[in-house]
């Protein structure tokens, strides 16, 4: 590869790592090969070149993501520089908004929201009942 193709492309891993929506290029990768990744809204390989203007579909946590290559980076900067290697599409963005309110509500309501009652409190809970 010659030095004005590296400058503008980049592998998807790399890039997907350098604009920090992973922590390490290994779960990048991961991702990739389970298919929650995919480009031009193709299913690609670690090692598919990006190039600006690409349109990288993904899937983090169930909440969709649908980004545009604005730049390539290839070294991992702080989090305010990073958000400018991509524009993210704002109708996807609302969605994952609106998906993310419902998950909170859905966790609201549960039986136990701060989660399991500890053995104390089942204690507590059956002498209640057995009042009744």
């Amino acid at each position: 590869m010659t030095e004005s193709q590296d400058k503008h492309t980049m592998r998807l891993d790399k890039w997907l790592w350098a604009a920090r929506f992973f922590k390490t290029r290994a779960l990048a990768q991961k991702h990739i090969e389970l298919g929650r990744i995919l480009v031009n809204g193709n299913k690609v390989k670690n090692s598919k070149n990006i190039c600006v203007g690409d349109k990288i579909h993904l899937t983090l946590n169930s909440l969709p993501y649908l980004v545009t290559v604005q730049a390539l980076n290839h070294q991992r900067r702080p989090a305010p520089e990073a958000r400018l290697l991509y524009e993210e599409d704002a109708t996807v963005a609302k969605q994952r908004d609106e998906q993310k309110l419902l998950d909170q509500t859905s966790r609201v309501t549960a039986a136990y929201p701060e989660g399991r009652p500890t053995k104390r409190d089942r204690r507590q809970i059956d002498k209640m009942k057995r009042q009744w």
